[in-house]
């Protein structure tokens, strides 16, 4: 066994190691730098103390007092209605752009790297607007989904809610969904060619060698292996199509930003309105953070040797 400050078999002195307590000290001025600095923010911000902070008339817009939910619980749960079928889509553009990165198709890497490049370039603002004036005003009023659920049985309608939000704004909804969907699906593209690259090149010479065609090959041998990789940057484009999706507000989304501007325009709370809205995401986000690093946890597991 080698001792610090020993010198090792090859020659090489060890310097012993001494920073552990000095940087154990460090964390914690650090630390206690930190809060002191987010008590002087909270307190000039409060009016140097004199602000009547009004905590407890927020507690109706999240839960009313009959049981129903508040504006902003219902702005979080159209935020995660939102997440969940723009995260669908863009997973499902993010694959099919990520695996035409990767093909040996010259067209197929020409359309994808258009739509990735196209996407990922535009501000997102910009990419709402242009979706918002186009598909609201030309393709989805043409599908008659909000006029066909508006005229349905009732069972359809509540599922149609559940799913969707209010019926009378399943058109802007599509139209927002689409949006992020593409957007996000740009950089889920990036992710998943990175994946497939990642694969080192004897998995895909071991499938030659077998017989395998590409498609199987990357179904049984390279996907498995990637999805490993993929993971974590995945989890955290999720997450970031959470945070995003509080750019649709600008087209009248009532997800939670936009239900946290008319909460504030109407009761003038602006520290109480905005430091829930401030919480609420954080706990979305991060359950989904801890929810991921399970998951890649279970894989790593699974899948070491």
């Amino acid at each position: 066994m080698i001792r610090p400050g020993c010198p090792e078999p090859n020659g090489v002195f060890r310097a012993p190691h001494r920073l552990g307590p000095r940087l154990a000290r460090l964390d914690i001025i650090l630390l206690a730098l930190l809060t002191a600095s987010v008590g002087v923010v909270v307190w000039r911000a409060s009016g140097l103390g004199a602000y009547a902070w009004e905590w407890g008339t927020l507690w109706q817009y999240i839960l009313r007092p009959d049981g129903h939910p508040g504006l902003l619980l219902q702005g979080l749960l159209t935020t995660i209605r939102l997440t969940c079928w723009s995260s669908l889509l863009a997973l499902f553009l993010g694959c099919c752009a990520g695996l035409a990165r990767s093909s040996p198709s010259l067209y197929l890497r020409l359309v994808s790297g258009t739509y990735v490049e196209l996407c990922r370039n535009l501000p997102p603002l910009v990419l709402v607007f242009l979706c918002y004036f186009f598909l609201a005003e030309q393709i989805t009023p043409s599908l008659g989904l909000q006029d066909a659920v508006r005229s349905s049985p009732p069972w359809i309608k509540q599922g149609a809610t559940f799913l969707l939000g209010h019926v009378d704004q399943i058109d802007a909804f599509l139209t927002a969904t689409i949006t992020l969907g593409l957007y996000e699906g740009a950089y889920m593209a990036e992710i998943v060619r990175g994946g497939i690259r990642s694969v080192d090149a004897g998995q895909w010479e071991a499938g030659k060698a077998l017989g395998f065609p590409r498609g199987p090959m990357l179904v049984h041998i390279i996907m498995p292996q990637a999805v490993r990789t993929m993971l974590p940057p995945l989890a955290g484009q999720v997450i970031s199509t959470i945070k995003d999706s509080a750019i649709v507000s600008v087209i009248s989304i009532q997800e939670l930003t936009f239900q946290g501007s008319q909460l504030m325009a109407t009761t003038y709370l602006t520290f109480e309105v905005w430091t829930c809205v401030a919480l609420l995401y954080f706990a979305l986000t991060f359950t989904c953070s801890l929810a991921a690093a399970r998951l890649e946890h279970r894989l790593r597991d699974r899948y070491s040797l």
